[in-house]
């Protein structure tokens, strides 16, 4: 070994200084060494580069929803908004239960009457069995005629009750200004009330048409414009159509042409129930007006009955009539100048039926 390698070696046992080409070859290793990790601060940046980015997308999407929901907020109802539509399904809900409550009450009234027919039937069917008289017929006859005079006086005057209540509810409605949809209710509550009426009607005509056509089951005042069992549509038309002001010319040319055929289709019917009067007149008139012939007298009274059996297709007739014209009515008119209609016919009607009470109630001299 050569004495420069025995000093190397003596150096590195003693744990000697490193010479200069040694502190030489560190520097570069250090220089290396930073230059490997340089990429890292690159990195590093990058990923603050991408913090910012993820935070303003976080700021938009922020954005996006507060506008959202201002738009929502914006899109939704107002409190009358919602206070109205509240208003609306409580009056069609009470609209609903007044019209269950009043067929109810029809259904009941219908009931009663087929009760009191049966009764009477097993009672007309006992005397023939007893008796077998004709006195015995006779009296059956108007026990069941009574029956259902009472019947319908008795319904008559639930539907005056309800058309009270509805003409106070039309009232109401018209003076808070409420939307035609709530109207709309009203109106075709109204209109099947009077169609309910027409019904009750048909059944009492079967029952006993005298007691319809005489009108004792309206007051005094209204029997003075009675026309075969009830108002005259043209008549009643002159006095609503003041009312329905203003009306288009449209309206006003179908009013005008409606009233027209009303009085029309009037005029028919009265000419027709004169032509069956004088006809029953003459049939009762015809031969001996004394009962010594039987045969000649119950052939008499069989032709009148067979005639007088029109009198009941007269009042039905004037009922579809009536009916027809008010439904004729409601399609021209707009939903509030329909509602204010049905508001002046239970007006007018009430009035009758005040007058009638006045009347009755006025001062009387003594005899």
């Amino acid at each position: 070994m050569d004495p420069q390698s025995t000093q190397y070696i003596s150096s590195r046992r003693t744990g000697g200084a490193f010479d200069s080409s040694s502190t030489r070859q560190l520097d570069m290793w250090a220089d290396s060494f930073k230059a490997d990790n340089s990429p890292r601060t690159g990195t590093s940046s990058n990923m603050e580069g991408d913090a910012k980015v993820d935070k303003s997308e976080d700021a938009n999407r922020g954005t996006v929803v507060v506008s959202r929901s201002s738009d929502q907020e914006a899109n939704k109802p107002s409190d009358k908004v919602l206070r109205r539509l509240a208003q609306n399904r409580e009056a069609a809900r009470k609209s609903r239960l007044r019209k269950k409550a009043y067929v109810q009450q029809l259904e009941t009234s219908r009931v009663k009457l087929s009760q009191l027919e049966q009764e009477l039937e097993r009672a007309r069917q006992q005397g023939i069995y007893i008796g077998g008289s004709s006195g015995d017929h006779i009296s059956s006859a108007n026990g069941a005629a009574n029956a259902g005079a009472a019947a319908f006086d008795l319904e008559y005057a639930h539907w005056v009750e309800e058309q009270n209540r509805q003409i106070s509810d039309l009232r109401a409605a018209l003076t808070a200004h409420v939307t035609d949809i709530e109207l709309r209710i009203l109106v075709e509550g109204g209109m099947a009330h009077y169609d309910a009426l027409f019904r009750m009607k048909s059944v009492a005509a079967k029952a006993d048409v005298f007691h319809l056509v005489s009108g004792m089951w309206k007051t005094p005042a209204e029997r003075c414009f009675m026309w075969m069992g009830g108002f005259r549509p043209s008549e009643l038309l002159k006095i609503l159509k003041p009312q329905l002001e203003p009306l288009t010319e449209q309206q006003v040319m179908s009013v005008d042409n409606l009233q027209h055929s009303s009085q029309q289709a009037e005029d028919a019917l009265s000419q027709g129930m004169e032509a069956l009067q004088q006809s029953l007149a003459e049939t009762l008139a015809a031969g001996s007006l004394g009962a010594s012939n039987v045969a000649n007298y119950m052939g008499h009274m069989a032709m009148a009955m067979g005639k007088l059996g029109m009198l009941e297709n007269f009042v039905h007739q004037a009922d579809n009539l009536r009916q027809q014209t008010l439904q004729q009515m409601s399609r021209i008119l707009t939903t509030r100048q329909a509602a204010r209609g049905l508001l002046a016919m239970g007006d007018y009607f009430s009035r009758l039926r005040a007058l009638s009470s006045l009347w009755a109630a006025r001062p009387r001299e003594p005899a």
